[in-house]
């Protein structure tokens, strides 16, 4: 396990290390070195008496909360849209032209819209999250029901097994691998959007916090939030990896055995 940790971490200090030297020689009040980082973010934001601090909480929960709920919804969505018209012909014939359509709408380009649809605040950050997170999971949910093994699914009916049986025995599992790169697409898609959307009309989130400390013209701040985004987007990523391991688990003992 430690091996394992060196041996894909070890970049990270030497960078560090670098960095810092990079910072204490140019002395530029753009480039603050990560010690100084530190020291801003363990005041403001990891002294309070249970770690983080009240600043912290505040922001930090809110931004959390919008990025997997809303994941959460576009998942939901985007597997049960995707999966529906990858398998009915006529649905997709009819879905299609729409599908390219809103893919094709940059996501950011939708904020001034929800801002006239929805309430300043939570509703509009999350309908900017789930418009822009739900195409890459439709999109490969639809790729994955049209790749299922016709043959598995016609020894199915001829055996009379059920509608619900052959979509939860059958096409979901066949088409999870790609259902999956998209989910996996998705969760960076979607801290990029909480921030988007947490840049204009917030009250909170770490979105907020990159905005104040631009307008204060605070660079240790700036770049704190920079770096608990990267930290945020790293632990999501890995903690989305541990599932995808253990679900798709017979998917990597199929390809091993072909």
């Amino acid at each position: 396990m430690i091996a394992t940790l060196v041996r894909r971490l070890w970049l990270v200090p030497v960078v560090l290390a670098c960095w810092e030297l990079l910072a204490r020689a140019q002395a530029s009040p753009y480039l603050p070195a990560p010690t100084r980082i530190a020291s801003w973010m363990y005041e403001r934001w990891f002294s309070g008496p249970y770690v983080l601090t009240e600043e912290a909480v505040d922001n930090f929960v809110p931004s959390l909360v919008r990025v997997v709920g809303s994941w959460s919804v576009a998942v939901v969505a985007g597997v049960a849209l995707g999966v529906a018209i990858g398998r009915v012909a006529w649905l997709s014939d009819y879905v299609d032209p729409l599908v390219e359509f809103g893919r094709a709408v940059p996501p950011p380009a939708m904020l001034p819209v929800f801002l006239v649809l929805f309430t300043m605040g939570t509703q509009v950050q999350v309908a900017t999250i789930v418009f822009g997170v739900v195409w890459p999971i439709l999109l490969n949910s639809i790729d994955g029901a049209r790749t299922v093994d016709p043959l598995q699914l016609e020894t199915a009916t001829v055996f009379g097994v059920p509608a619900r049986l052959r979509l939860f025995r059958i096409i979901l599992p066949s088409a999870s691998p790609k259902i999956f790169a998209g989910l996996r697409l998705s969760v960076s898609l979607a801290l990029i959007l909480m921030v988007i959307s947490e840049l204009k009309g917030s009250t909170d989130g770490i979105g907020y916090l990159l905005s104040t400390a631009s307008n204060n013209a605070d660079m240790p701040g700036l770049w704190a939030g920079v770096v608990v985004l990267g930290v945020l987007g790293f632990a999501l990523n890995s903690l989305f990896l541990m599932a995808e391991r253990r679900v798709l688990t017979w998917h990597r003992g199929a390809r091993r055995t072909a």
